[in-house]
């Protein structure tokens, strides 16, 4: 499986900036449409990202935690439908995205479970293809879910978590600062986009979607979306800290 670095990510942005460019307008007129019902939570680097992994890696179910107007859902579920298969298990307190994905790319594809996905681990997938993060940002769910919800994930599964890198680093006692302490733990590498964090590929792949034409659609910059890939359960080993500290920073490939 590819390393999800600058590297691979600029490779897809050039293998599918037409399918990409589509989905780009499409996605403007969602959110034109329903500019007064919705706040997207994905900044753009980090939409287009997350639906180019998908189509590359093609997962036969992706499990997203936290849909809220459901942003990140309609861009999941193009990665899918421009895929030809694969299903989205979504799991959100709320149910404010059933009322805004289109009935077209939720036929046949899609399955929301409303409820704490803590009383809910039953419904997921048998095997998780991608796991996209997105709900509650403190430390004690980040600690929950690497402790009940990555072990039930395949090795090399694609995984994203989003709201980590607003700043250089996480702030303590964050989802993100749990999160970026267990991968320095394991020895896991991750990807960002950051413009905080990671200006260089930032500007990179800013310069290389002008490059394309492909424009903006939200015109959101901050991206504090991290990438990686699950680890193998022997390497991950490493227990997760109840105590607070300061989040130990890795420096991310390319």
């Amino acid at each position: 499986m590819a390393t999800i670095d600058l590297e691979f990510v600029s490779q897809l942005y050039r293998e599918y900036a037409s399918d990409l460019s589509e989905v780009m307008a499409a996605q403007r007129r969602f959110f034109q449409a329903n500019a007064r019902t919705m706040t997207p939570q994905l900044d753009d680097l980090e939409a287009e990202i997350t639906y180019l992994l998908l189509r590359a890696f093609r997962p036969d179910s992706v499990v997203e935690l936290g849909t809220f107007h459901g942003w990140s859902t309609t861009w999941i579920l193009s990665a899918l439908r421009d895929n030809g298969t694969g299903r989205l298990h979504s799991f959100d307190k709320i149910d404010n995205v059933v009322r805004n994905v289109p009935a077209d790319l939720a036929w046949d594809r899609w399955t929301f479970v409303q409820g704490d996905v803590k009383e809910n681990l039953g419904k997921l997938p048998g095997e998780a293809g991608y796991l996209f993060v997105d709900a509650a940002h403190g430390g004690r769910f980040a600690r929950w879910y690497i402790e009940n919800l990555f072990p039930l994930v395949p090795a090399k599964t694609p995984v994203s978590v989003h709201d980590v890198f607003h700043g250089k680093r996480p702030l303590p006692l964050t989802e993100g600062a749990v999160l970026t302490r267990w991968l320095g733990d394991n020895d896991v590498s991750y990807f960002t986009a950051s413009a905080a964090k990671d200006r260089e590929s930032f500007q990179r792949l800013t310069e290389l979607t002008r490059e394309l034409g492909l424009g903006q659609v939200r015109g959101t910059t901050d991206n504090p979306m991290l990438y990686f890939s699950m680890p193998d359960p022997a390497r991950s080993a490493a227990p997760v800290s109840t105590v607070p500290q300061r989040a130990r920073t890795l420096r991310s490939p390319g």
